[in-house]
């Protein structure tokens, strides 16, 4: 295995640190900048959105460039948007930094996947995009404890200087270590557009927005909703954190072997629903500390166990365009995040953060019946066509 791949994994690594580890220190941002936890939000809200909307359109933008100079310009872009937060006085320009940071890194992360491939032979392909995706994985489990850590011992500021230092590291690396790599043709996107011409499909990234709406709503102010309604010291939220994220990402492992085992539609419906009767429930557990951890956990699992579930059934469903439908699917998500942690926010400024949960097990409760009525509608026969 080339130990490029390696490297364009912590690339991942860093991208995957600055879109989660924001969601760990709004209660400190707010408090220094002097907004409310809701406006904090927004810092989430406009990542997720330009990541969703960005990412196909850049990919297409910059199709002829040369993925190395490609990805040196989208480093400096991006070290350009961690200096801006480090150093930002107010709220306004700490927001202008956000959409630096998520213009450069939305394409980032999609030059680490498409370059990845092309540095191995045919039979680790698989592997070297796997590899990859372990960058995410790991942000996820250390991304927001390392913030909460960090931030309430040196400031919110100080978990982007550690952000700064390693994507200047990784500049470096990438002048010395990579070579270069010339890009391959991509897909128009009107013809990724088609694929919405497809009902299931349609109703299948629906479901993914929903879910993810949902989830957001109280994952993005699980911090304030623990201090809220717990005695549980920074210490102890930083740990929730960590098993959080650790069962997050042994949900995704277990969601892949749910889908070849039971099916991908089964593995949706069944995850969907025990996912939404835990919000419901989570509510009441705060007071049982075994029952609150056992249902973290698995909240953890379900959050991340749901998309291989759909990703192989998008791929079920139009085969021929498989590489459209997760891009699509992806921007399904990250649109969720943004919409999620909107309506989060508004509930937080205007109710009560107590209320939450139950907003996300409404909303997830819809996804289970998008996928449901998906699931059972008869098969479209549009099909896109084909890139010529």
């Amino acid at each position: 295995m080339d130990k490029r791949i390696y490297f364009l994994m912590i690339i991942s690594f860093i991208i995957g640190l600055v879109e989660l580890i924001i969601s760990g220190i709004l209660d400190l941002i707010a408090e220094d900048l002097q907004v409310s936890i809701g406006q904090a939000g927004l810092l989430i809200t406009v990542f997720a959105v330009i990541f969703a909307v960005a990412s196909p359109i850049l990919l297409v933008m910059t199709a002829k460039i040369e993925r190395k100079r490609l990805t040196l310009i989208c480093l400096y872009i991006f070290l350009m948007g961690c200096i801006v937060t480090v150093f930002a006085p107010a709220f306004s320009i700490l927001f202008i930094g956000r959409i630096i940071l998520a213009l450069s890194g939305a394409l980032l992360i999609i030059l680490c996947l498409v370059m990845a491939p092309s540095l191995v032979g045919e039979q680790y392909k698989g592997r070297a995009i796997g590899i990859v995706s372990v960058g995410v994985s790991a942000s996820l489990v250390l991304g927001v404890p390392l913030g909460l850590i960090i931030g309430d011992r040196f400031g919110w500021r100080a978990p982007f200087v550690l952000i700064t230092v390693l994507t200047a590291l990784s500049i470096i690396g990438v002048h010395i270590l990579m070579g270069k790599i010339q890009p391959k043709p991509q897909i128009p996107l009107r013809q990724q557009l088609q694929a919405f011409k497809n009902h299931k499909i349609t109703l299948g990234l629906t479901t993914t927005f929903l879910y993810m709406t949902g989830h957001t709503i109280m994952y993005a102010y699980f911090k304030p909703y623990l201090e809220a309604t717990t005695d549980f010291n920074a210490t102890w939220v930083s740990i929730i954190y960590f098993i959080f994220g650790f069962s997050a990402v042994c949900g995704g492992g277990l969601g892949g072997v749910m889908a070849d085992l039971l099916g991908s539609r089964k593995t949706m419906v069944i995850s969907l629903i025990i996912f939404s009767g835990v919000f419901f429930i989570f509510p009441y557990t705060t007071e049982f500390f075994a029952l609150f951890l056992a249902l973290i956990v698995i909240w953890g699992i379900l959050s991340w166990a749901i998309s291989p579930a759909m990703q192989s059934y998008l791929i079920e469903i139009a085969p021929e365009t498989s590489e459209i439908q997760q891009s699509l699917n992806n921007s399904a998500l990250h649109l969720g995040v943004a919409v999620g942690s909107v309506i989060g926010a508004g509930i937080v400024d205007t109710i009560s953060i107590e209320v939450n949960p139950f907003a996300s097990g409404i909303f997830i409760l819809l996804s289970f019946i998008a996928v449901v009525i998906s699931v059972r509608s008869k098969t479209n026969t549009y099909k896109t066509r084909s890139a010529t």
